[in-house]
């Protein structure tokens, strides 16, 4: 088949595009779905679908609590002199973070029963322990709020984010976390070439690096050559200075922005000697200091590894069972002076396969799981409801879409199919083509929502509510007009 031809049919694809696969344009209504609790009675559908709801941190001091609670296997270690009281565990009493729970006050105890893949799904556990962010975002996806540090302040010319510590703020070890630890990922981590080769590109403006300055011990100045507006939404992010510890970590080279100083300097030549690093490593099975390091800096590979997360590795993701036990000096509390987190244990059983996970989850062997959970299933999941003892809800997503058709516009090895795809009545007419609404019946069991890939119209960002329909009803009649228009006339 000619070039030529090849483009011209594209009419014949705008006609077929039902018999596409599930990567085309769909906004689903939900990113996951998951099972806990109770059995319930349903039917597939909306009852499903809930509502978007989230805790409010509260940031006013005359708010905080003035007492404050643990959980009975802390108290206990407290009883025994194995741990500092709470409150001596916990940060500043005017530096708390403090959250007002959802619909109520919990209770401390119990574990978590979760299923996991392997070593490479250290995914399961980020998405529970993340918090350890300097920022995040709030449930809502539209505002910047605090989370690590207690607060933040952009300069007026966007050339430097200064940061604000939590005072008392402690490592799961029970050592200070201070700037101290920024400045030790900075210059001794981050800019240190063999352990990161190339900087991250969210560190940089125009490609000119930013630098960390250590202002006293719990003030950090993020600075930068060039205005950088957009740095304060990098440090909320998930991003690999944004992204904190626990994603960082399990993920890449770059550790977030920054690691525990106490620990991490004995496995650095730096601070010892080459010789003494590499013979560590040997010892420990590694053919390198530089792997050792890696290793050792994986919250989920190692369990001596200090965390800010609100659990920490115990058995390690590389055994058939990865459990994490709560951080006794985790740095949160509920508003009735309750520290955090509620739950004592996470214990996640290794599956080994997808088909062996879900099938547990129809038994009724998880407390709650989302990944992991496949939406084909769901049929099967509201028969056995019951019998497993669990109910199912799907969750609003707050992003354009589930699944996307993604033209690259920058392609250029063949000019032909590049004047095309970089057409934007062509690619109006592609999406023309589509009829979403029996993709959602087929793979999105009909509880999706069709449209773009327009933000939701909830956040501040969205373009508007028309913007859900734009170019994307089925409409060939249109499609065609568009494709004649651009001389795309025939069919071979």
């Amino acid at each position: 088949m000619t070039k030529k031809g090849m483009v011209a049919t594209r009419r014949e694809f705008l006609r077929d595009a039902t018999l596409a696969t599930g990567t085309l344009a769909v906004a689903s209504a939900f990113p996951r779905w998951a099972i806990a609790g109770q059995a319930a009675e349903a039917k597939l559908g909306a009852q499903f679908i809930g509502k978007l709801e989230g805790p409010e941190i509260i940031r006013e001091p005359g708010r905080f609590p003035k007492t404050f609670k643990e959980a009975p296997m802390l108290a206990d270690l407290v009883k025994a002199g194995k741990l500092p009281p709470v409150e001596k565990r916990l940060p500043d009493p005017s530096d708390l973070m403090v959250v007002k729970p959802v619909k109520e006050i919990g209770k401390h105890g119990g574990r978590w029963r979760r299923g996991f893949t392997g070593p490479a799904d250290s995914e399961n556990g980020n998405r529970i322990c993340s918090t350890d962010k300097l920022l995040m975002w709030d449930y809502t996806g539209s505002k910047i709020t605090p989370s690590l540090v207690k607060d933040w302040r952009l300069s007026d010319d966007g050339t430097s984010t200064v940061i604000f510590l939590r005072q008392g703020l402690k490592w799961s070890d029970g050592q200070p976390f201070t700037a101290d630890d920024f400045v030790f990922w900075y210059t001794d981590m981050y800019q240190n070439r063999e352990l990161v080769p190339t900087p991250a590109p969210e560190f940089q403006i125009n490609g000119k690096p930013g630098r960390l300055v250590k202002r006293d011990d719990y003030t950090v100045i993020f600075e930068f050559p060039e205005p950088y507006f957009l740095f304060v939404d990098i440090l909320a992010g998930d991003t690999l200075i944004g992204g904190g510890q626990a994603t960082m970590m399990a993920r890449s080279a770059f550790m977030g922005a920054y690691a525990p100083a106490h620990y991490l300097k004995q496995f650095l030549p730096k601070y010892s000697s080459l010789d003494e690093v590499q013979r560590k490593a040997r010892a420990a099975g590694f053919d390198s200091w530089v792997s050792y390091i890696r290793n050792r800096t994986n919250w989920a590979l190692n369990p001596e590894l200090p965390v800010l997360t609100p659990w920490r590795t115990v058995t390690p993701i590389n055994t058939p069972t990865w459990t994490l036990e709560r951080n006794p000096y985790y740095w949160a509390v509920d508003t009735a002076g309750n520290q955090l987190p509620y739950i004592d244990r996470i214990v996640m059983s290794l599956a080994e396969n997808l088909e062996v996970l879900n099938l547990r989850c129809i038994a009724g062997e998880y407390d709650l799981q989302e990944r992991h959970v496949g939406l084909a299933k769901l049929p099967v999941y509201i028969e056995n409801q019951k019998k497993g003892n669990y109910s199912i809800h799907l969750d609003t997503q707050q992003s354009g879409c589930d699944a996307a058709l993604l033209v690259n516009t920058a392609y250029e090895a063949d000019p032909e199919v590049a004047q095309w795809l970089g057409n934007r009545d062509f690619r109006r007419a592609l999406s023309l083509g589509i009829d979403r609404d029996q993709l959602n019946e087929t793979f999105w069991l009909g509880i999706g929502t069709p449209g773009s890939t327009a933000p939701a119209e909830e956040v501040p960002i969205s373009p508007g509510r028309e913007y859900r329909k734009k170019w994307v009803v089925l409409d060939l009649k249109q499609a065609n007009a568009l494709l004649d228009k651009i001389g795309l006339q025939k069919k071979d």
